[in-house]
C-alpha cells in the first residue's frame, strides 16, 4: 500500500510543477502586455504550486 500512495504522491507533485512552469510562462507574457491584474495572479498561482509541490512529497516523508 505504501508503494501505491508515494506513486501517487510523485503523481500529484509532478502535476504541481508542471502548473507552475505554465504559470511562469505565463507571467513572463504578460509582463510584455502590462496587464498588471493577471501578472499578480499568475505570480502568486506559480509560488503556490512550486510550494505545493515541494511540500507534498516532505510532508509524506515526514508522516510515513
Amino acid at each position: 500500500m505504501n508503494f501505491e500512495v508515494s506513486s501517487w504522491i510523485s503523481l500529484v507533485s509532478i502535476l504541481f510543477i508542471i502548473f507552475c512552469f505554465y504559470f511562469t510562462l505565463t507571467f513572463i507574457e504578460n509582463i510584455k502586455e502590462g496587464d498588471q491584474r493577471i501578472i499578480t495572479q499568475s505570480k502568486v498561482s506559480a509560488i503556490v504550486c512550486l510550494s505545493i509541490a515541494l511540500l507534498i512529497p516532505l510532508l509524506f516523508s515526514l508522516v510515513f
